[in-house]
């Protein structure tokens, strides 16, 4: 039997260490962030409308990734050990997308942020008042994701090729890198 979606989820207090986990996780996505905007701005240029919409979401991920570089720093945080695979592989996710064409491009951006909506409003359950400074960084940095995925909706997102594929194989990489950088 399944939950109601107005079923009240189950609270307990956020520890030290989980908020650790999220900070390592969110400061790993953002990274992973800049560096798939990076793919795909090296394929579609900036010159292009579409390269454009893109280079303003990176600056957006770069200020999200400043933050939370700092307070992994501030915090004695130890961040995820996977940071070169993020690397390569963001750049490589974004290169690819934008290569497959600008809405493919504007799909993975889609799918990524869907994903982070999910991701942040869970963690803001989770903190609730337990940490006031995460959690005003999660939902100010959540706001700005859902823009991005509307962006990328209204910018042809859902017509490219294969879609649902697409959207379905990317938003199981981003569980699965979330899932990786909590630990490792």
């Amino acid at each position: 039997m399944s939950a109601s979606p107005d079923f009240p989820r189950p609270t307990r207090r956020s520890t030290a260490a989980d908020r650790a986990a999220m900070l390592r996780v969110d400061q790993a996505g953002e990274f992973g962030a800049t560096r798939i905007y990076a793919g795909q701005l090296a394929v579609i240029g900036d010159r292009h409308p579409y390269g454009r919409v893109i280079s303003g979401m990176a600056a957006q991920e770069e200020r999200h990734r400043a933050a939370f570089d700092a307070m992994i720093v501030r915090r004695g945080v130890r961040p995820t050990a996977l940071a070169p695979l993020w690397s390569a592989a963001g750049f490589a996710l974004g290169a690819v997308s934008a290569a497959i064409g600008p809405k493919a491009a504007m799909a993975c951006t889609a799918a990524i942020e869907t994903e982070i909506d999910r991701h942040y409003a869970e963690q803001l359950l989770d903190l609730r008042e337990d940490d006031p400074e995460l959690a005003e960084a999660i939902a100010d940095f959540q706001a700005e994701e859902v823009e991005h995925r509307d962006a990328a909706i209204a910018h042809g997102a859902e017509q490219a090729p294969a879609y649902p594929l697409l959207s379905g194989a990317i938003r199981l990489g981003c569980r699965a890198a979330i899932a990786l950088s909590r630990r490792i």
